[in-house]
């Protein structure tokens, strides 16, 4: 079996690696990939992701079982339509269904048709009216870009002058083009956020395990907003109740409304949760994987992913079973990230069996990886304890010094505490 995965990032290495492991798999394409992916064996083809012909073409010449695609990006453009009218077995939601991260409005109105608990909002397309809006209601406040902004869409502003300025580069400077010309303005939610992820097939929903994540650039939660710092799964601090009840409330009545609303959605359904004091609420909808959750939630996973595709794909009911270890990670990012950041950094060498490397921005010259995005790799280790877990990555990152790159020293503490 020959199988395709569509991205570039440590995401899309810990898909293609976990793919891999299936004694069913012959090879694993990553289009493009990074060259970090080629230490576990991935094949990479240099074909981008938006460049559909071509890799329709690519997957007909190797005789492809089936595509997965990481990112959202060539989701929200249309990749699942163009395989499918090609008559090509592909795992994502389709163009329709992906509007439930490519416009937050779309997701607010399935919630709001759902009754599922998320923040109050307001959209704007009008700089005066929404500043007044803010001034009106006070900070903290949280503003977000409409469209697809590649983690830097939200700014979580804790006072008025912060959420004026936001607005003022969204929907006047024109920071981030058309994704930024709507911007939904939501209440501040007090509480935990944590991450829950499904395997969707229409109304039928089979939940991952929970996973943590760090969005803010530095220790503390201080800094700007970013893809992703680190992550880890499970979360003992948030009760099995919650998480239940956000399957329940959550999950399920959206995959069901997505049904209803004609836009029936095929893949992983991503929710960003709050924990707050009334129960779950939702922050946001993805309509693939997160990053770096993967990271973390993939090692737990037992069953063969290739077979769960697989029987989704074929309408069949999938088995899927969860190690009850856990796994940790921590991204090693480039200095200046998430804003204008170094490039061009030989990566270390790190020698430690204990810990896995997922690589995400990455180039290579002269058989050398060197740093070439905001985010240049995840080291995960999985353990009995969250603890074990967390002390053999920072034991390992502690080894080699990292010349103009830097990571968080706190993942995993909130649950530590």
């Amino acid at each position: 079996m020959n199988l395709l995965v569509v991205g570039r990032g440590g995401r899309e290495h810990a898909i293609s690696k976990k793919l891999l492991e299936d004694s069913e798999v012959d090879t694993v394409y990553c289009a493009p990939g990074n060259p970090g992916m080629q230490k576990d064996g991935i094949k990479l083809v240099a074909i981008d992701e938006n460049d559909f012909i071509s890799l329709i073409d690519f997957v007909k010449e190797k005789q492809v079982t089936w595509t997965f695609v990481g990112p959202e990006i060539p989701l929200v453009n249309g990749i699942v339509d163009a395989f499918k009218r090609a008559g090509l077995a592909i795992f994502g939601p389709d163009q329709a269904a992906s509007q439930i991260e490519g416009s937050k409005e779309f997701a607010k109105k399935i919630m709001q048709k759902a009754q599922v608990p998320t923040a109050a909002y307001r959209i704007f397309d009008d700089f005066i009216q929404a500043k007044t809006f803010v001034l009106k209601h006070g900070a903290p406040i949280v503003i977000k870009a409409d469209g697809l902004a590649s983690g830097k869409g939200v700014v979580v502003a804790l006072t008025e002058a912060e959420a004026i300025a936001a607005l003022h580069d969204f929907l006047e400077e024109n920071k981030l083009g058309e994704s930024g010309s709507r911007v939904v303005i939501e209440e501040f939610l007090e509480g935990q956020e944590f991450s829950l992820m499904a395997f969707v097939n229409g109304n039928r929903v089979y939940p991952m395990v929970a996973a943590q994540d760090h969005k803010r650039a530095f220790d503390g939660d201080k800094g700007p907003n970013t893809g992703g710092m680190g992550a880890y799964s499970p979360i003992p601090q948030i009760e099995a109740t919650v998480i239940e009840q956000a399957k329940e409330e959550i999950l399920l009545p959206v995959a069901q409304m997505m049904v209803t609303n004609g836009t029936p959605f095929l893949g992983i359904l991503y929710a960003g949760l709050i924990a707050t004091s009334s129960g779950p609420k939702v922050i946001e909808f993805n309509a693939r994987f997160g990053d770096p959750e993967t990271q973390v939630i993939l090692p737990r996973l037992e069953s063969s992913l290739v077979q769960i595709v697989s029987d989704l794909l074929e309408n069949k009911e999938p088995h899927i079973h969860w190690s009850k270890k856990v796994a940790l990670g921590v991204v090693i990012a480039a200095e200046g990230y998430p804003e204008n950041y170094e490039k061009g950094m030989p990566l270390p060498k790190f020698d430690n069996e204990e810990t896995t490397i997922y690589y995400a921005g990455v180039k290579e010259e002269q058989g050398e990886l060197l740093a070439n995005g905001g985010r240049i790799f995840l080291m995960e280790a999985t353990a009995d304890t969250l603890a074990e877990a967390q002390a053999k990555v920072y034991a390992t990152l502690d080894q080699q010094p990292l010349d103009k790159m830097f990571y968080r020293s706190d993942i995993g503490n909130k649950a530590l505490k």
